[in-house]
Formats: structure tokens, sequence, C-alpha cells
């Protein structure tokens, strides 16, 4: 996706979205902290774009490429804007009609009637061909 002449490039994020660039195939990654590191422009470059919680509002956080020619003159941006959503399985551990995020009755099960923890039935199956 980069522009014709484009030899670099460079990252920008918001606070609440990690970047890291890594070379396709080799394990050492590096992270985009810096806005003013520019990275050669190969083909074999890889952008990952992560969030650590859930957003506030929707498109709330940014990342932003910009696109340089040989001797650091700039061609071209492109941005993608994110939402990060947050998913939870909370259930009524202790069976008492209420759902809450901190039971401490999440992290064991008893048999009974004064038992206590969930039981979480997946349907594996194949509904559809």
């Amino acid at each position: 996706a980069a522009p014709p002449g484009a030899v670099s490039f460079g990252v920008k994020h918001t606070e609440g979205v990690s970047v890291e660039v890594a070379r396709r195939g080799q394990e050492e990654v590096e992270s985009a902290l810096d806005s003013g590191t520019r990275w050669p422009l190969d083909e074999g470059m890889v952008l990952r774009f992560s969030m650590s919680q859930a957003s506030t509002e929707l498109n709330d956080n940014k990342v932003t490429v910009s696109f340089y020619a040989e001797g650091g003159q700039p061609i071209n941006q492109t941005g993608v804007f994110l939402t990060g959503i947050g998913i939870s399985l909370d259930v009524d551990a202790d069976q008492d009609g209420a759902v809450e995020k901190n039971s401490p009755n999440k992290a064991s099960w008893t048999w009974g009637p004064n038992g206590h923890g969930a039981i979480l039935l997946v349907s594996c199956d194949k509904e559809s061909p």
C-alpha cells in the first residue's frame, strides 16, 4: 500500500494503542514508541496493532503511517481508526440472581443444592454445512 518512491515509513499512534514493527519470518519485534523512528520499507515488514482496554467511544484511537522518499522527504500518509471492544463472560456464580464480575465463587464449583459456580455448556456441533 506504500506510494511509489517511498523508501521508509514512520508510525504515530494514540496512547491507547500499542504498535509493533516486525520483519516477516523473524522473531525480533520493535515497539513503535518513538514517533520519530523510521523503518526501511521492505516487502517483509509487518505492523501489529493491539489495544489493552476497551474504547470509551467509537473510533477513539488511531494509527497513522507516514511514507518518506529518499532523503527523508514526506510523500504521503495513511491512517486507521480503531475501536477496542471489551468482551467478558460473567456468570451468576453463587446462584443468587446477580451477575458479578468479582464473585469469589467463579474460581471453583461445588455440586448440590447449596453449591456454587457456573457450568458453561458450549454447542460445538456443525449445524449447517
